[in-house]
């Protein structure tokens, strides 16, 4: 089979997908807009695969057997490459959009009788737009040390990708019910409001979707991976859980909720059997910073809510004002930090300047006008995503210089 005839089978399932979630989740002349927007997003990741796959095609990272391929290329990406994002940009809104409104349609009581599979609310609680933020470190750390993609690494990035977050959020949702209920901003993109009936079988699919991968990927490394993945697994469980709570203990809940982050980036380092450079110490201690920031900005938009329903943070104890400055004073210093990383790591610094451009303007904001920070909270989760792409092409260019 050429990957011609691969990729369209896979095209063809997923607009056939994108066109039946369109059509049940689009509102009343909405599906004009829906597919004037995924042509958009389809040129601009057009743009970004033919730029990228190229310098990854050109850096021998992978590649194509000429003898399956047409021959038509895009710089060095064959035009077979782009089915994947043009695939992914004609399914995945759609079904984000389905969700979604079908989740408004509960909350308005219209629909309430649709909405009762526990799957598509657990999904809604996992964030899909923050799986990468897990899965990524993980797969990072893990390919830049071990050089190759074996099983362990597809296995734990998939670990990383959904269960993992099925668990964080899906656990923080189920104990945080009742204070999401004051929460504007709960019950879409940026958190789920999981119903109380589901709240038992949400813990229980946590427990059996982590498990086993949790045994799988002990068993593929050594003490420090049980090590490191038996934090990871506690700091995800201690955030939200009655009785552990550390969401609650100001500090405590930036320090942890960091932890959910540079965890897997510090399990696969550990199941590949990374050596501990100062250079790498120096580069986790910048990234748990800049987690740290970021939960202690994203804390000062929930002030409000939080205080009404007696939860304590770090924003609710310091004030909007200075639980921003302490982010900005955060994501300055792990800027800093990375200039003395092995080169390429430099280069990275820069990623903290559009973090602090976005927080700086609430400099002065007070707990009065906390909520209002919420515009800068969406923009910080898809400058994650620009950031990402930076970080990638600094490991690409650390992969060339030591390979």
């Amino acid at each position: 089979m050429t990957y011609l005839w691969l990729a369209l089978a896979f095209i063809a399932a997923a607009a056939v997908a994108g066109l039946v979630f369109a059509r049940r989740g689009a509102r009343p002349g909405e599906t004009g807009k829906h597919w004037k927007a995924v042509g958009l997003a389809f040129a601009a990741l057009a743009v970004l695969t033919a730029v990228f796959d190229s310098v990854m095609i050109g850096m021998e990272l992978f590649h194509y057997d000429p003898s399956h391929i047409l021959g038509i290329k895009a710089g060095l990406a064959p035009i077979e490459d782009f089915a994947y994002p043009l695939a992914g940009v004609v399914a995945l809104p759609g079904l984000w959009m389905w969700l979604t409104r079908k989740r408004e349609q509960t909350s308005e009581g219209r629909a309430e009788s649709r909405l009762k599979g526990l799957v598509p609310q657990a999904l809604l609680a996992s964030r899909p737009v923050s799986w990468i933020n897990t899965a990524y470190p993980f797969a990072a750390a893990m390919l830049l040390t071990t050089r190759e993609i074996d099983w362990v690494l597809i296995v734990g990035t998939f670990y990383f990708l959904i269960p993992y977050n099925l668990a964080m959020y899906g656990i923080n949702d189920v104990f945080d019910y009742e204070s999401d209920l004051k929460n504007p901003r709960k019950g879409g993109m940026e958190g789920a409001l999981l119903q109380p009936r589901l709240h038992r079988p949400m813990l229980w699919l946590a427990a059996i979707t982590n498990l086993p991968f949790l045994l799988v990927l002990a068993f593929a490394g050594g003490p420090a991976a049980w090590i490191s993945l038996a934090v990871s697994a506690f700091a995800v469980v201690a955030y939200s859980v009655a009785g552990l709570r550390f969401k609650e203990r100001p500090v405590l809940d930036s320090l942890t909720s960091s932890t959910h982050f540079v965890s897997p980036a510090v399990v696969g380092l550990a199941i590949a059997g990374a050596d501990v450079t100062p250079g790498l110490v120096i580069l986790l201690a910048a990234f748990f910073l800049w987690g740290m920031a970021a939960h202690a900005f994203g804390a000062v938009q929930d002030i409000e809510p939080d205080r009404q329903a007696g939860i304590g943070s770090i924003a609710t104890v310091f004030g909007a004002r200075r639980t921003v400055r302490v982010a900005v004073g955060l994501w300055l210093v792990a800027g800093l930090a990375m200039l003395a990383t092995p080169w390429p790591g430099p280069l990275a610094a820069i990623i903290a300047i559009p973090y602090i451009v976005n927080c700086a303007p609430y400099w002065n904001v007070t707990d009065t006008t906390a909520a209002r920070t919420n515009v800068a909270w969406r923009r910080f989760i898809w400058l994650n995503y620009g950031s990402g792409f930076l970080v990638t092409l600094v490991f690409i260019l650390q992969w060339s210089l030591t390979s």
